[in-house]
């Protein structure tokens, strides 16, 4: 039989991957498609991986499903970017707008564990003033959470994953020194640093989910710099190699390879559970509750494929907002060439960073922030930033020569909600037979004159740190958030403060796309506290007889 695991399952036979040693094996408990389980949660990453731990931690019945591999890293993952690509989301998705976006791999993940595995590991907190943003600097959606709560949150999600980060933190309200040291800097992130202390800003080591010091079985980062094509020696705390084992141990079921289609309604309006393709085959499994957590793209899109008589226009869409206001955040760069060697391929791709535009409001003519980090491209992903500025031939050839002389800087920035900005069916079928998602986008005027702030910052920054040839990337995005976004009035938002659907009372969404806004900073750690959050509102409502 064949081990291939993008052709074959490996969560089945009541065992799943041990990923922390070679071969090797967890038992996992098994649940029978006609036996309704608690939850059926549909995606295993930030979202979904870390509620399906969470619930089965507190003894509810778990199934999560996935449509990607689940992969062994200290086997399966190889220093060869290539090869990663096959942790991307590469499914295809029709893009227009004004500005289409780019998919695959800087925002889509296709595995157990989703997006987790390939990501930069970047780990920050929402500046406290987003959660009501519209209240307090005047423009998208307010949240309908209290930053106190998700600051706590945030701190038990630092500590699940040994955050490596700072003693001290500059910005925002004090707050505990990270678990684990911060990881050393390379030159790299000593170019930021330079180049910020010359502006007078501050700046700090990064907070990463990579540890820099032993962790039960994970061996501190040994700064391969692959952690954008999969991390592997285990030092990347991705769901994959915390949270899902965690689940599986505490009775959680993990389908991989199985691609779900469609929530079925039964004639009482609410869900009964999920159609999903694996085997060959499509399968139905029985559910008490339904989750949604495919991330900002698949979530609508299961929403809206799963249209009946009773809610033509889609579970969960009442309001009508169901794949609008996608916010894709921005990732402008500025890149020049420093006369010593640099190689910024050691270590992580972001090991220092500054969130003084996050935090300063003065000076700046557009609405919300971003930060930016230093950089480390791998070769290949390096080739492709220079053809996209029409390098090809010697003219590449010579470029690519001062490699190991190369520094840069880019943003994480926060795109404004919009809802022309939007995930909807298209005609086209994929190789399940299931419609193709066709996401819009287009900048706004204020996504515009943040990307040429940051861009006139970045440069001022990279040029006192030394560099010449500076140059700009102005055309990258990178997370995918919005489309369902939470909210206090079933008008105006897709869920509730819980991520608990307004129109449909056992049907849940958990992941990015409840954001109502963005902010300039990577959404993990913040997909991660909600979903924590949600797990504890679930456990009170059962004991109040409320699910």
């Amino acid at each position: 039989m064949s081990d291939d695991p993008q052709r074959v399952p490996r969560g089945k036979h009541g065992r799943a991957p041990d990923v922390f040693h070679h071969g090797a094996w967890l038992p996992m408990r098994e649940y029978e498609e006609s036996d309704a389980v608690d939850f059926a949660i549909v995606g295993t990453g930030a979202g979904g991986g870390t509620l399906a731990c969470r619930l089965a931690e507190k003894g509810f019945r778990v199934v999560a499903f996935d449509a990607g591999a689940w992969w062994r890293p200290l086997e399966e993952f190889a220093s060869d970017e290539t090869h990663q690509s096959k942790l991307f989301w590469t499914d295809e998705r029709i893009c227009d707008g004004d500005d289409p976006l780019k998919l695959g791999n800087n925002n889509s993940g296709k595995a157990v564990g989703g997006s987790t595995v390939h990501f930069a590991m970047v780990s920050l907190r929402f500046r406290p003033e987003w959660f009501k943003s519209r209240t307090l600097l005047g423009y998208g959606a307010d949240w309908p959470l209290d930053w106190r709560e998700m600051w706590r949150y945030y701190g038990e999600v630092e500590n699940a994953l040994k955050i490596s980060g700072p003693v001290t933190y500059p910005w925002g309200p004090k707050r505990p020194r990270y678990p684990y040291r911060p990881h050393e800097l390379n030159a790299a992130a000593l170019v930021l640093a330079r180049g910020c202390e010359a502006l007078g800003i501050d700046w700090t080591p990064t907070p990463l989910a990579t540890v820099s010091a032993p962790r039960g079985e994970a061996h501190p980062c040994v700064y391969r710099g692959f952690c954008v094509s999969g991390c592997a020696t285990n030092a990347k705390q991705s769901a994959l190699v915390t949270w899902i084992p965690r689940a599986v141990r505490a009775g959680a079921e993990i389908r991989d390879l199985a691609m779900v289609g469609r929530i079925v309604i039964g004639d009482d309006g609410r869900a009964q559970g999920v159609e999903y393709f694996r085997e060959g085959r499509w399968r139905f499994q029985r559910a008490r509750h339904v989750v949604v957590a495919g991330y900002a793209i698949e979530t609508p899109r299961l929403l809206l494929m799963s249209a009946t008589d009773r809610y033509p226009d889609g579970l969960a869409n009442s309001s009508g907002l169901v794949g609008k206001n996608l916010m894709v955040q921005l990732n402008q760069a500025v890149w020049g060439t420093m006369d010593e060697e640099v190689r910024w391929y050691k270590g992580p791709p972001s090991l220092s960073m500054t969130e003084h535009w996050n935090y300063e409001d003065k000076g700046k003519d557009f609405f919300g922030g971003y930060c930016y980090m230093s950089q480390g491209p791998l070769p290949v992903a390096w080739a492709a930033v220079q053809n996209g500025r029409g390098l090809w031939g010697q003219a590449l050839v010579d470029e690519m020569r001062k490699y190991n002389h190369q520094a840069g800087l880019k943003i994480v920035g926060e795109a404004m909600p919009q809802e022309r900005n939007r995930v909807t069916l298209a005609n086209e079928k994929d190789q399940y037979g299931l419609p193709v998602a066709r996401v819009t986008y287009s900048l706004c005027d204020n996504d515009r004159r943040l990307v040429r702030h940051s861009l006139d910052h970045m440069s001022m920054a990279l040029d006192a740190a030394g560099a010449h040839d500076v140059w700009r990337q102005d055309d990258d995005t990178c997370h995918l958030n919005g489309t369902a976004r939470m909210g206090d009035d079933p008008a105006t938002s897709v869920v509730n403060a819980d991520c608990r659907s307004w129109d449909i009372d056992n049907l849940w969404i958990c992941d990015g796309s409840v954001f109502p806004t963005v902010g300039g900073v990577n959404p993990s750690l913040t997909i991660q506290a909600i979903a924590l959050r949600t797990a504890d509102r679930i456990e009170t409502l059962a004991a109040r007889g409320e699910l």
